[in-house]
């Protein structure tokens, strides 16, 4: 694997500074951070939110920034970017070229993983996905890629997007913890190609990192995309997105980690729905129909506004789900 010198740094410096050079011993202590997020360590989740009950059960999950489960390949690429390495790949908050094929996420639930119940939970999310957006969901049959779905304790959290090398792709979802409505979408979304909002290239037009209010040892969770792996897709940078941090990542003291530079309202993050700009973007990537008419996107807006008390409180009944997703 790949060694790099030179590092942007997010490590160290006081509340928001820009990056400035760091030391080989900087970067490999980078990439250590990065290797052991991969390893289960297992802590259980309810001791994370014990912890610090302030921040979203998904960043309390131990993997990289939260629930994120990293490859080598991708470890390298995080690397050469904080290192300042040029590339010419880029994302659209998500890795390039990982669509599932054909928009269809293979899936398989792993054995005596869960209740009916709670298989229950996670296909209604998936229903959700299907409702406002292309993708469709079918269950595994002989494919060598999929997600296979489990209920470890330790956490909720995911690979995210698809690989041609991967074969078993991680879905996780602690039976204590990460069975919310809210939650599952949110890993389902790093399944189909997602990181998390504050890893755009914008986000210091928007935000404020504390640096000194963060765990040691964790400020890796606060990574940057350089600018030519990252986009937008030409929609806001969103404070109450599905994929957003809380305030209070990855806190050491109970003070905010991350902070506002413009006003908004609502709360940072969202661990209770998904946001109309979330389904757009989601759209966008998977090049759904009618994801950049203005008109659909206003359909889209009234729809998720309309919808939004039923999606919480009650869940697509399983029979409205696509064919192939039914148990």
């Amino acid at each position: 694997m790949m060694r790099v010198i030179v590092l942007l740094s997010l490590i160290g410096y006081s509340v928001c500074s820009p990056p400035v050079s760091k030391s080989r011993e900087e970067i490999e202590a980078f990439r250590d951070a990065l290797e052991k997020s991969r390893i289960d360590d297992g802590v259980l989740l309810e001791s994370r939110i014990l912890a610090n009950p302030k921040a979203y059960n998904w960043e309390n999950s131990g993997k990289f920034e939260g629930d994120i489960l990293l490859d080598d390949d991708q470890i390298d690429t995080l690397v050469s970017d904080y290192a300042g390495v040029d590339s010419s790949s880029r994302t659209a908050l998500v890795v390039a070229n990982t669509r599932w094929p054909g928009n269809v996420m293979i899936y398989e639930f792993g054995v005596n993983e869960f209740t009916n119940a709670e298989r229950d939970r996670i296909l209604n999310a998936m229903a959700w996905v299907e409702h406002f957006s292309c993708v469709r969901f079918r269950r595994r049959t002989n494919e060598r890629n999929f997600v296979r779905i489990t209920g470890r304790a330790t956490g909720c959290y995911a690979h995210v997007g698809f690989s041609s090398t991967r074969g078993v792709h991680t879905l996780n979802l602690a039976r204590q913890g990460c069975l919310w409505h809210a939650i599952i979408l949110h890993e389902l979304l790093h399944n189909l190609g997602f990181y998390h909002m504050h890893s755009a290239y914008e986000r210091y037009n928007y935000v404020r990192i504390n640096w000194a209010n963060i765990q040691q040892g964790y400020a890796f969770a606060f990574n940057r995309m350089a600018r030519n792996r990252v986009s937008l897709l030409s929609l806001p940078y969103e404070y109450g997105s599905n994929m957003h941090y809380s305030t209070h990542a990855f806190s050491a003291n109970g003070r905010p980690t991350i902070t506002a530079t413009r006003s908004f309202q609502g709360v940072m993050g969202n661990d209770h729905s998904v946001t109309h700009w979330d389904w757009l973007r989601l759209r966008r990537h998977y090049n759904c129909p009618g994801a950049w008419n203005e008109r659909d996107i206003q359909e889209l807006k009234e729809e998720v506004e309309r919808t939004r008390p039923l999606m919480i409180d009650t869940p697509l009944p399983i029979e409205d789900i696509n064919d192939e997703t039914t148990l």
